[in-house]
Order: C-alpha cells, then sequence, then structure tokens
C-alpha cells in the first residue's frame, strides 16, 4: 500500500438503487485518516447477501469523468464500469466499489493537461511524468476499509491492474481469483492500452 497508513471510513448514507443492471443497494462513505481530514468519497454498489466466507465478485473502478460521463473513446473506463456492473449483477452477489481517483490520482484538470501532451506525441505513462506525476497515484486503502466494513475477508477481483492485487493482499483480503475486465478496444484506445500493458504491467490481451 506505498506504506500509506490504513484509512478508516464512515458510512454517511445507504439507499434502494435499481439499475438497468440490476437491484442493487447503494452505499456512501467518507474515508477519514483522523477526526478532522477527509481523504476521499467513495461510493459502494452491492447485490445480494455479501456475508460469509465465499468470496464475494468485486470491483474496485476509479473515476473517469471524460470516460463514464461523456463516454470517452481515448480510454476503456466506461466499457470496464458497464461490464463489472452487468457481471455483478447478473452474479447475484457482489459489490462494485467508485472511487475518487480521476486520472489515475492527478485529477480531472490535469488528467486533460495530460490529453494535451498525449496530442502532442506523449504516451499517458510520459504525459503524467512531463506534468511531475507518477505513471500511477493511487492508492487503495478507502476501497480496502470498505470491504472490511461489510466483513468481506475474500474476493474475486474483477480487474486488469495486478497492483490492485497487491494493495488488496497486502491489508489481508484474499484475492482467490482474479476475473479479467477487459473490453474491446477501438482505434483510438489502442495506443493508451498498449501502454498500460507494455509499461504499466496490466495482464491485458492485445
Amino acid at each position: 500500500m506505498n506504506g500509506n497508513p490504513p484509512a478508516r471510513i464512515r458510512k454517511v448514507a445507504e439507499a434502494d438503487f435499481p439499475t438497468e443492471y440490476g437491484h442493487f443497494r447503494i452505499y456512501g462513505f467518507e474515508g477519514i485518516r483522523n477526526e478532522e481530514v477527509e481523504i476521499e468519497e467513495i461510493v459502494a454498489v452491492v447485490v445480494g447477501d455479501i456475508t460469509g466466507e465465499d468470496p464475494v465478485l468485486v470491483r474496485i473502478h476509479s473515476q473517469c469523468l471524460t470516460g463514464d460521463v461523456f463516454h470517452s473513446l481515448r480510454c476503456d473506463c466506461r466499457a470496464q464500469l458497464e461490464l463489472a456492473l452487468e457481471t455483478v449483477g447478473a452474479s447475484g452477489r457482489g459489490m462494485v466499489i467508485y472511487e475518487q481517483m480521476e486520472g489515475r490520482g492527478i485529477g480531472l484538470l490535469n488528467k486533460l493537461r495530460a490529453y494535451e501532451l498525449q496530442d502532442a506525441g506523449a504516451d499517458t505513462v510520459e504525459a503524467n511524468e512531463q506534468l511531475g506525476f507518477e505513471a500511477d497515484l493511487r492508492a487503495y486503502e478507502a476501497p480496502a476499509a470498505v470491504l472490511n466494513y461489510f466483513g468481506v475477508k475474500s474476493v474475486r477481483l474483477m480487474t486488469n491492474n495486478p497492483e490492485k492485487i497487491s494493495a488488496l493482499e497486502d491489508v489481508g483480503i484474499r484475492v482467490v481469483e482474479r476475473v479479467a475486465c477487459q473490453v474491446q478496444r477501438g482505434d483510438q484506445s489502442d495506443g493508451y492500452l498498449r501502454t498500460k500493458k507494455n509499461r504499466m504491467g496490466h495482464l491485458l490481451e492485445l
């Protein structure tokens, strides 16, 4: 977990949440490091009874306004989110955790600056580095705390990113299976996905 202290969270709301992918329960959390400092707001949508010893199907999805909301074709984020909701909903038992980590943690406006650098020829890693950031600034303490809140001890994790697997296992959540979360790529996202595979170690079949 990159040496970061464990996050604590508090639930601030929960509600009935019918969607086109199934009937979920939605939970809102605030992540905090102490009584005064908030880390982030985080949401979990849950279907079925996730208590018990059986592994829970889980997707940790990082916010992507450009993809999730505006349907950007520069990335595969929205398609991954839809696949996760569809898969978890169809399974009847699982969770999608949605965390505020826009642009792999650099924020929305810096992500747009990174887009501008990519238009000039940088790849997604080079663009972040040219802005003074690491390729990926995300940490997963808050999603791990959400899983602990629900008492989830083992998961089937929908991810292509091995760092998510390591992050959960580092805090004692057992990943018994990696479930691929790969979607069909287009011409606009091909270079982005190849960079994630070749430079960031994502588990993609391209």
